[in-house]
This record gives C-alpha cells, structure tokens and sequence, in this order.
C-alpha cells in the first residue's frame, strides 16, 4: 500500500495504568502503551498491520465513521 490515510483513534486510560489507543474505523483495531506518545506508536503499528490484513483478505480497509451532535440535558 501506497499513499496516506487520516483516521481518528481514541485514547482513554485502561484499568491496568495503560493508556488504550483504538482506531474506531477499522474494527479489532485496538493498543496500548504506557504513556500517550507510546500507544500512539503502537496504534500507528497496528492500524498498518490491520489495513494490510484487511487488504489481503478483499475487505473494505475502514468502515463509516460519522460525526454527530447531541444536546446534552442541563
């Protein structure tokens, strides 16, 4: 593969003191490090290996993601 991509992962803090990073556009796509710049390392290793796995296998590399606005109760 070629070419750049621009996902969103998430970062929150794990039970374990890790940080968990996870790509939500490509499922199972899930890491973690001790610190925020390692899980972001990590995420970036495991998003490749995921879209090469998924490219191999004739599977879409991501799946719709969309932004939505809510109103939250005051």
């Amino acid at each position: 593969m070629d070419g750049r991509m621009k996902l969103i992962v998430t970062l929150e803090p794990g039970e374990d003191g890790y940080i968990v990073a996870e790509c939500p556009a490509i499922p199972g796509c899930v890491s973690q490090g001790k610190t925020r710049e390692e899980a972001m390392a990590n995420i970036r290793e495991a998003i490749v290996g995921c879209l090469e796995v998924r490219a191999a296998q004739h599977l879409p590399l991501t799946v719709e993601t969309q932004e939505i606005e809510v109103a939250l109760a005051a």
